[in-house]
């Protein structure tokens, strides 16, 4: 490990934790608002910056560029078709639930059907992220760290004990973030990190075209259009990781959980202080997806041209990484990463926190607890449930390699017949608790069947979307028959503000077009005559920026003619 690399690691990681304990000196983090959902603080730039760091792990940033490699540009799909999701979670769930005032997915889930069924899907959350999921990002990052700093061979150690220092490292900041500071510090972490993500983010694709390039980047560029070029198609066919029917079927349908109805995820949409900013931050959000290609995919194209004889196609990233960036960016591209990690980390901790202190304590053990105690329970749990996936984390090296595959599918348990029962509760108002509980279980036995007991040849993904159809029927059968004595509605909290964003829909319609154009353009490469449909979606988005940054002055203007007419009249 170089010097060079260790300064610029250190400084970059003191910096953040720096800018946030003074961010965060006279903010409230004892009270039950201020420490689980940042005191409805957050505004769409702090929004958008959380969910994007909250969103990317070295799964991602290793694994997609390890598809990538093997497989080309249509990869992207797991990033870019996020856009649709996030549209939804703007004008549909988040009017929603900022309505209602919901601190959880399951406040929601408890007032539209009944406690019973807000236990389980608390419990599936909290299974499927205490047992799964922190333990991998631990162990997927602590793989990453090491392979891009050598800690075992700088330290003189096995690389066993490399990763269980490396494991403990990211831990015990995941802890420090999330379990002390709450939400808030958790934000304002992620929007310097987000920064430096976005700048190292883009270094590497940069530096590595330009050696493709043997030091000129246009050269690099030219190289990747015209060598292989068809691994830039963005069209899946059916051998590909993401065919483009199960991206515009399945892929939505789970990523509609993950950005929609997972606590993870939506708990710093649900801080937002506003509906205007949280649909503002939801959008920002779908425009910074449209980067991840460039982030996440390039670089395993890259890797592709510059190194053919890798062992593992997952030692793309990290080997591209060591061998164009600069020595002194290394170190900085490392702290980043570490951002990234305990970033995935600590927000999905603090959300499990969130999850047992007001939903299992408080409905099950100690409904008469006040904000104080709710906050120290679910600082405790935090706190055992990190020191869980601490010890977890090393072990998965020792795993069979399908048990690791079975233990990153375990989410999938959960998610379809969560995001079935939040949609037809949304827009069904007479579907009654019976059927809620139906589709769990349906679902949680049907995807159990399919993955581990029967072997299809269909894409899982058409297999998860056939799932969630009949997860419709079931409910509205169950919904006919025995329906709700009353309807439900809709009662507003006033927790926020509930005007929306008026530019919403044309911003929502922006997003859309340039999430087509990117397919679009990337198309050409795989020998699809679609050049005139990229160029007629820019010219829509470039329309719909233009609109937006004119109605944003107008506004602007409006508000200082209005201040200045109150103080003359002062």
């Amino acid at each position: 490990m170089n010097i060079q690399q260790i300064v610029s690691f250190f400084a970059f990681t003191l910096l953040v934790a720096v800018i946030t304990w003074w961010k965060l000196r006279k903010t409230d983090t004892q009270s039950q608002q201020g420490y689980f959902l940042a005191g409805r603080s957050l505004k769409a730039p702090v929004i958008a910056a959380s969910l994007m760091l909250t969103n990317l792990s070295t799964e991602q940033l290793v694994g997609l560029s390890g598809q990538a490699y093997r497989s080309g540009m249509s990869v992207m799909a797991w990033e870019v078709i996020s856009a649709i999701p996030l549209i939804f979670l703007a004008l549909i769930f988040l009017p929603k639930y900022l309505q209602r005032g919901i601190a959880t997915i399951p406040d929601f889930i408890e007032e539209r059907y009944d406690k019973t069924t807000r236990i389980v899907v608390d419990c599936c959350f909290l299974i499927a992220t205490g047992i799964c999921f922190l333990p991998i990002v631990l162990y997927s990052g602590a793989l990453a760290l090491n392979s891009l700093f050598h800690v075992g061979e700088s330290l003189g150690i096995s690389q066993g004990t490399a990763m269980w220092v490396m494991v403990i490292l990211l831990g015990f900041a995941g802890m420090m973030y999330a379990v002390l500071g709450g939400l808030k510090a958790i934000a304002v972490a992620d929007v310097i990190n987000g920064i430096g993500l976005v700048i190292g983010g883009l270094m590497v694709p940069v530096f590595g075209l330009m050696a493709m390039g043997g030091g000129n980047f246009l050269r690099g560029v030219e190289q990747l259009t015209t060598v292989h070029a068809d691994k830039l198609n963005s069209i899946g066919g059916s051998s590909d990781p993401v065919p483009i029917g199960a991206a515009l079927t399945g892929l939505i349908l789970v990523n509609t959980f993950y950005w929609c109805t997972n606590q993870g995820i939506v708990q710093r949409t649900l801080a937002s202080k506003s509906l205007s900013e949280g649909q503002k931050g939801a959008l920002l959000t779908a425009v910074l997806k449209m980067l991840d290609p460039l982030i996440l995919v390039l670089p395993g194209l890259i890797a592709f041209h510059l190194f053919q004889d890798l062992p593992k196609a997952d030692m793309a990233y990290p080997t591209l990484v060591n061998t164009v960036m600069p020595t002194p960016l290394v170190g900085f591209f490392g702290a980043v990463l570490f951002g990234a990690i305990i970033s995935t980390f600590n927000g999905f901790l603090n959300s499990a926190s969130t999850l047992f202190s007001l939903g299992i304590y408080n409905r099950l053990i100690n409904q008469k607890a006040d904000s104080q105690k709710l906050v120290r329970v679910g600082r405790w749990f935090g706190l055992g449930l990190a020191l869980i996936s601490v010890l977890v984390a090393p072990w998965i090296a020792n795993a069979p390699q399908g048990l690791y595959s079975w233990m990153k599918q375990l989410n999938g348990i959960y998610n379809v017949p969560l995001v079935t029962i939040v949609i037809m509760g949304f827009f069904f108002p007479r579907i009654p608790a019976m059927a809620a509980k139906a589709a769990l279980l349906f679902g949680i036995c049907s995807y159990i069947v399919i993955n581990y007991l029967v072997d299809f040849d269909f894409h899982f993904l058409y297999v998860l979307f056939f799932t969630f159809c009949i997860n419709v029927v079931v409910m509205l059968t169950i919904g006919w028959l025995k329906p709700r004595e009353t309807p439900f509605r809709f009662q507003d909290a006033f927790a926020v503000d509930m005007n929306p964003w008026r530019n919403a829909k044309i911003a929502s319609v922006g997003v859309l077009f340039a999430m087509i154009g990117v397919y679009a353009g990337l198309a050409q490469f795989g020998g699809y005559a679609t050049g005139l449909v990229a160029a007629v979606c820019y010219l829509i988005v470039a329309a719909v920026v233009i609109y937006l940054i004119y109605s944003g002055w107008r506004e602007r203007r409006a508000a200082s003619v209005t201040y200045a007419s109150d103080v003359e009249e002062r």
